[in-house]
């Protein structure tokens, strides 16, 4: 089948940055921190915040926008210390008109104040970014859910460092992401400060508010944490016991650990339909944490994110493969080593499974409404252990620790693995890629 043309990224003749989200990110400035004072009252779903951006300018600049969800009133905005000439909200932009153009290269401090009652942005695969829980909240940022609490240029490509420091009532946790730095107690009120120093895609920055416990993990390799309600300890002791099994099986397939501050799990009191990645974190629901290890599959998956996903991060959505292929054969390859059935077993089974399934989209562009379909997973998965048999053991993971270790911290494309993996094989691999990426059928295997 030949490829398809590739078309231009632009919605309504103007240019997009992504076509899978054609209203996410923005032009003409680059972010390199995000600083949030946030204040959240749970029992009313009230946030109030001021975030600080630190940018440059990529070219001369008049107006600019970010990304922020309607349901945030913006009550106050300065840029280098003064007032722009004015700024409106409207379509989940926040659109800033400066006094004086900004020259290419300049410096810009952007602070926002901002507060509302957040709620998730509507998107083609559901209801994405902060979330109300029965007592408490969460943040599940993918892929577009991060201006659903803070003003940001919300796309994969744009990295930035981050600290947050969120106050709430003291009975409850608030977890973000990177090392807790401070915890202020006064009287019935409580403010946690956390510091992200390595650079972090808006979508996997999180937020994490309930009645919860922390505990440290014993006998980890990286230090770990979760962070639950009382009553899952047990079950928890139990269904994530091999975790530091699972971490100390990935950094010798892998690669070292990418951050700095650890891992760290939470287990919300409420169900989720499923987990979700954040940078350093993995969110779970009560329903995974059920005392009978049913979900270990799922604990795998998430635990390589921080790789795969998280650190090596796609600069566009098409390339979602890169994640979710990736950490679906961590999961055949924990499997593996852990007593459980082989990856050549698992390809096996879930390639019997593909074959029965409809053969409509490409893996390397499945359209923005397949972007999260189970079969980019398990062909994803199919992909690499083709191209595992296909070099051998040896080079497989030798290459997989020069793609973490080459890219760590930055975006990528395919056509970046499949130039990386050239060095790999003693023949070219392009039937591989033809027939695994650029095909819609199904090959053999």
């Amino acid at each position: 089948m030949k490829r398809p043309a590739k078309k231009a990224a632009k919605k309504g003749g103007l240019p997009v940055i992504d076509p899978y989200l054609p209203n996410n990110g923005n032009f003409g400035y680059r972010v390199s921190r995000y600083e949030l004072e946030l204040e959240y009252k749970v029992a009313i779903n009230r946030l109030t915040g001021a975030a600080t951006i630190t940018a440059a300018t990529l070219a001369s600049l008049k107006t600019f926008t970010l990304d922020l969800s309607d349901a945030l009133a913006v009550t106050k905005v300065t840029v280098n210390g003064r007032r722009p000439a004015n700024f409106s909200s409207s379509n989940g932009k926040l659109h800033i008109a400066l006094a004086a153009p900004l020259p290419a290269g300049a410096a810009m401090s952007i602070q926002v104040r901002y507060g509302g009652s957040p709620r998730p942005i509507r998107s083609h695969w559901g209801e994405v970014g902060f979330e109300e829980l029965s007592n408490g909240a969460l943040v599940a940022g993918q892929p577009n859910g991060a201006a659903s609490w803070f003003p940001c240029d919300d796309h994969p490509s744009a990295k930035a460092s981050y600290r947050i420091q969120i106050g709430t009532d003291s009975p409850y946790r608030a977890v973000a992401n990177g090392e807790l730095v401070s915890r202020r107690v006064r009287a019935a009120h409580t403010v946690w400060t956390y510091e992200q120093p390595e650079p972090t895609s808006t979508y996997l920055v999180t937020l994490q508010i309930g009645m919860y416990g922390a505990n440290k993990m014993p006998k980890a390799q990286v230090p770990m944490q979760a962070v639950l309600p009382d009553r899952l300890r047990t079950n928890f002791a139990h269904d994530f016991g091999r975790q530091p099994q699972m971490m100390k099986l990935f950094t010798k397939l892998f690669g070292p650990y990418p951050l700095s501050n650890g891992y760290t799990v939470v287990v919300t009191d409420d169900d989720l339909d499923i987990p979700l990645e954040a940078q350093g974190m993995s969110i779970f629901g009560a329903n995974h944490c059920d005392g009978k290890r049913s979900s270990e599959r799922l604990i795998a998956h998430e635990l390589a994110h921080q790789w795969f996903g998280n650190s090596v991060t796609v600069r566009r959505w098409r390339d979602i493969w890169l994640h979710e292929g990736f950490a679906c054969y961590a999961e055949w390859l924990w499997s593996e080593n852990s007593g459980g059935q082989s990856a050549d077993h698992w390809a096996r089974h879930y390639h019997s499974k593909l074959a029965h399934s409809p053969q409509n989209f490409l893996l390397a562009d499945p359209g923005p409404r397949d972007m999260f379909d189970d079969r980019v997973y398990k062909r994803g998965a199919l992909t690499l252990h083709v191209l595992r048999k296909t070099i051998g053991d040896a080079k497989f993971f030798a290459l997989l620790q020069d793609w973490t270790n080459r890219y760590k911290h930055s975006t990528v494309v395919t056509d970046d693995f499949k130039g990386l993996a050239a060095n790999y094989a003693e023949e070219s691999l392009r039937s591989l890629w033809d027939a695994w990426l650029y095909s819609t059928e199904v090959p053999k295997l």
